[in-house]
Formats: C-alpha cells, structure tokens, sequence
C-alpha cells in the first residue's frame, strides 16, 4: 500500500504551519492574558524508528523527547476512555495520541514504552492490514485492547480512498471492518479515523449511521467542545517535522473557535474549484483583525486574501483553483502570552 499522499500531506502542512509561526508579525497579538479554553491536542504517529520512511516515521529518540516535553510541561496525556469529558475540561493543557495503521514498528518501539507509563492512546487499525508482513496481528492488537488506558480505533477495512467510492462501496467496507472487530476484539470502536484524513458528507453521514460517535481527519487545528465531532483535527507528526523546537511550538497551539465553515462539503470537482470560503466565528475572539491565513491554491502557499464581512465573518478569496489532490487554508491568531489560535481546513479534489 502506498503511502505518497500521506507524506505529501504532511510535507504540505507542517511546512506551512511552521511558516506561520515564524513570519506571523510580534505585534500581531490578540492581546487575550487569560486562556479560556486550552482545548485537547490531538498528535498522530505512524511509523517508528522504520528509517526508510521519514515522511510517515519518527525517530524514538524524538518520541521519547516529545512524551518528555509534553510530561516537563504539565499538559495532560487524556484517556480515549473519557473523551467527551476531558474536551469539556478547559483548564489544562491536553494532548491526545493517536497512531494510525497498526505497523509492527509501533508494537516493537513504542508500545513497550507506552505501556510502562501507561501514558493512554488510541491504535487506529485497517483491519485487512492486520497480520500482514509490516503490521502489527490480532494477537498484538488484542493484548493492547486490554489495557484500560489503550483504545483501538477504526481505520476502515481497506486503507483505500473512500471518499471517491459509492456510497454502497463505503458502507460495505465500513460493515466488514466493524465485523471483524467484533468477531477478533468482541466490539467496535465509537472512533474513527478518515483514510488520509478525507472526508465528504456522505461518508460522514454514513460513518454516523454505522455507530460512530467520534472521527478523526487530518486537517490541523485544536479540538474543543465546538467542533463537529466527525470532523476532529489532529496534527500529523513525522522524522524530520517531529524536531525539537517545532514541536515545542506546536504544543502552544489553541482552538479557534468558529460557529461554521462554508462550503459545508469539502470533497470539490471543477465546477465548485476553487471554494467561496466564509468563516463565521465566535463574538468573543479578541482582535480577530489580526488573523492571518495561508493557502495552497495553484499549488503555491501564499497569504490569503481576507475581506471581513462583518466584525466575526471572513470570506477568504483564493487566487485560483487548487490543483493538487487537497486543497488546504490554514489561519492563526497569535496569543500576547506565545499561544496561537489555529484553525485548518482540508478539502479534496474530486477524481475527474
């Protein structure tokens, strides 16, 4: 199976996250001392310690790093098993682990750490990897599941781009992966990681029929307690953007709370290239002014063109179609106190 879009999408993100916090401007604060809403910080791993992948790996001397930073800083490693009420817990720093894909590297390298600490998370598997050469069998996944502080997450059966099947193509592939974690582990999970992080209406609404409570895309951004619950953002850590400081400044990153996000359907073909996109925030966002975001239209980061509509809605004007397989607007406020607010929209470019 290969994993190029995933290394492009993380390639793409982390750049341009990263640029963001370095040229947004010093003066441009929200002038907010007081923090209202930490939020919970989700991470997600791939590989570890697999070399030859580095857009997908990392290293476990930077894991390592990176459970230390997060410990020497007080934020809070939350259990899966009380989702709903740490999201609703504002006043800690929290961060949320989750590992896709169930390679064999995770169970070799970093399970045996995770489990001494017992520092929780959640295990994403697509159940027709299992026991394939590289990844993790039913008997690893099986003795993980039983630890209180582990969760096995859906990936789907297949790991394929569900986005561009039917919708009965979907549902049959959503259904066998649930069997067979009811036949292997005695349940299905109520979460749900998107297949390279896409997602359209339909495979929301039918993930929402099929019993999820909870899915994960790969768009970048904070969860809090007003986002869609079928659209959770997490931030995708690899070898070479899993470095110290970078990761030091992603850990500063806080909700940017929005009432919505139009066009509701982020899954685009030509006739709906490129977006109208229009934010609507919030009343109690600080200086909202001083946001600043960034687009991959044309495949060319650049700053985005923003028009306020009023005092808490933005219309951003992208410059031209996006002509990449995901099209990407990420937006920051930055924090008096070094915090950032962020934001990131994903959308997919249908096939033609």
């Amino acid at each position: 199976m290969s994993f190029c879009p995933m290394q492009f999408i993380i390639k793409k993100f982390l750049i341009i996250l990263f640029t963001i916090f370095i040229l947004t401007p010093q003066s441009s604060y929200s002038k907010v001392n007081k923090i209202d809403d930490y939020g919970v910080i989700a991470l997600m791993y791939h590989r570890f310690e697999e070399n030859k992948y580095p857009s997908t790996n990392i290293r476990m001397k930077d894991f390592i790093s990176h459970l230390n930073i997060i410990k020497e800083n007080n934020i809070k490693f939350i259990n899966p098993n009380n989702f709903i009420n740490e999201i609703q817990n504002k006043k800690e720093r929290k961060v949320l682990l989750t590992i896709d894909d169930g390679f064999s590297s995770f169970y070799e390298n970093a399970w045996p750490i995770l489990k001494k600490e017992k520092i929780p998370f959640i295990l994403f598997v697509s159940t027709r990897e299992v026991g394939k050469n590289g990844y993790m069998s039913w008997s690893q996944i099986k003795e993980i599941s039983k630890v209180d502080f582990a969760h096995i997450g859906n990936h789907s059966h297949t790991h394929e781009y569900l986005i561009d099947q039917t919708n009965e193509e979907i549902k049959k592939d959503l259904t066998l992966s649930i069997d067979i974690f009811k036949e292997k582990i005695g349940t299905n999970s109520h979460f749900f990681s998107y297949p390279f992080g896409e997602y359209s209406l339909d495979l929301k609404k039918i993930v929402k029929e099929l019993g999820f409570d909870y899915a994960f895309g790969q768009h970048s951004g904070v969860i809090d307690d007003t986002k869609d619950t079928l659209e959770l953002p997490r931030f995708p850590i690899n070898e070479k953007y899993g470095e110290i400081n970078r990761f030091k400044t992603l850990l500063k990153t806080l909700p940017f709370k929005f009432k919505s996000i139009i066009p509701l359907e982020k899954y685009i073909n030509d006739s709906t290239n490129p977006p109208e996109v229009k934010i609507t925030f919030f009343e109690n966002i600080n200086n909202l002014k001083l946001i600043n975001c960034f687009s991959n239209e044309e495949d060319k980061w650049r700053n985005s063109k923003i028009e306020f509509l009023n005092q808490n809605e933005i219309l951003i004007k992208l410059a031209g179609k996006f002509i990449t397989e995901r099209g990407r607007i990420n937006c920051s406020l930055r924090e008096e106190n070094g915090f950032y607010r962020w934001l990131g929209i994903q959308f997919v470019i249908a096939e033609k």
